[in-house]
């Protein structure tokens, strides 16, 4: 039997009504002759409050003994999902990571995965089982211990199925209908994208976009899983949501083909850095060590063996940031004469495939921000992104008016 690979997030499994609805949506699947593997995240709110039970008891845990905890909400999921299932007279069974088994690496609370043996769920396949509902982000360690992927990991749990078991499809339910040229939020004019690119879906997850979580995608790209987005609370049929594919599925993309943005966001200088060779890996390594996600980095002109260096990261990085960077220079790996962090700024990109093939599409982004008044702090460019850092008071107006100016309402 073909197999697909369905999962479902917090929202979509908040309570038993909604478990039983996404449970209807499965059984669906089933009749239509599929093998199905169910991915379920913890019911919404559960893992925020387990991990406030932790942090009450103790700021500075154990990440193993965190693992444990936190998992449990994804297990308390997949049984009710199996139980329900049961009850529609679709043979189901739940299954913790262990139980799969999926192996991981050791980094508590950000786990990555390294195998997934089909044998056991293939095993219950070929018995009669019909669906196995497995507990989303969690695994087990080489050490026997339970662990996590982080934040957002259940859609890496999905993929990562979907690649193992050779899934013709792996199905993201959210509370979405799909991937969008922009957040709604922000512009009723936001359109819903039929299909995109991995390559331009990672960029925007990257950037700000919240719908796919970042790993998931490049998972997905790597080994060629057809991705569906789409929405556990609106009809079923064969043309919902979006379809996250390879770019030759696609048959003609638009040059931009979406605005993403990142609201919190800081850019720190170094002043005054010394130019010579080496400066930037004494700067930026003790940085990758620390955990600070460096994006953005600009480099300025020497003067007389001297030079400043730009980078933005999250905002909620900056104390770790200055403080191994102050940690770094009264070692003497670095030395300068002052550090800014300007922490009022925000990151906006336009992203899109078709960038490759035509010229001018960074002369109008920013022509468009200096007609609206927006000044442009940093700008960063990859083959198919543009990315600058603005005022952050400027974002919602950045955002509409690049979505006015690439015409991204039309299809």
């Amino acid at each position: 039997m073909p197999v697909l690979v369905m999962k479902f997030g917090g929202t979509s499994v908040a309570n038993v009504d909604r478990i039983r609805r996404a449970a209807k949506r499965v059984g669906v699947e089933v009749a239509k002759g599929y093998d199905v593997i169910v991915i379920v995240s913890a019911m919404s709110g559960k893992t925020n409050e387990l991990v406030g039970w932790v942090n009450e008891i103790s700021p500075l845990y154990d990440a193993r003994e965190y693992d444990a905890v936190v998992s449990s909400a994804e297990n308390v999921t997949a049984g009710l999902m199996a139980l329900v299932l049961q009850e529609m007279d679709v043979p189901a069974r739940s299954w913790q990571g262990w139980q799969v088994p999926v192996r991981t690496t050791s980094a508590h609370a950000s786990a990555r995965i390294e195998e997934i043996p089909t044998d056991n769920i293939n095993s219950r396949f070929a018995d009669g089982m019909k669906v196995a509902v497995v507990a989303g982000f969690q695994g087990i360690s080489p050490e026997g211990r339970t662990t996590t992927l982080g934040r957002g990991g259940s859609d890496t749990t999905a993929v990562a199925f979907a690649a193992a078991f050779d899934a013709e499809r792996c199905d993201i339910y959210t509370d979405v209908d799909g991937v969008y040229t922009t957040d709604p939020r922000i512009t009723d004019k936001a359109r819903k994208l039929d299909r995109i690119a991995f390559e331009e879906m990672l960029e925007l997850a990257s950037l700000g976009a919240k719908v796919l979580q970042t790993r998931s995608v490049e998972l997905a790209m790597r080994y060629g899983v057809r991705l569906r987005v789409l929405s556990s609370f609106e009809e079923m049929s064969d043309n919902a949501g979006t379809l996250v594919c390879a770019e030759e599925d696609i048959m003609e993309s638009k040059v931009v083909n979406g605005i993403a943005f990142s609201r919190d966001e800081a850019k720190m200088t170094l002043i005054s850095v010394a130019d010579r060779p080496g400066i930037a890996a004494a700067i930026f390594g003790p940085l990758a060590e620390a955990g600070i996600n460096v994006d953005m980095i600009v480099q300025n002109i020497s003067e007389e063996g001297r030079t400043d260096m730009t980078f933005s990261c999250p905002v909620d990085q900056v104390l770790r940031a200055e403080k191994t960077l102050q940690k770094a220079k009264d070692s003497g790996e670095i030395n300068y004469h002052d550090l800014v962090a300007d922490q009022n700024v925000s990151k906006v990109s336009a992203v899109g495939i078709g960038m490759r093939s035509q010229s001018g599409v960074a002369a109008k982004m920013f022509k468009t921000l200096s007609d609206e008044g927006v000044n442009i702090k940093v700008i960063a460019t990859s083959e198919i992104k543009i990315s600058v850092l603005i005022d952050r008071k400027y974002v919602e107006l950045a955002v509409q008016a690049l979505h006015d100016a690439f015409e991204l309402e039309k299809p």
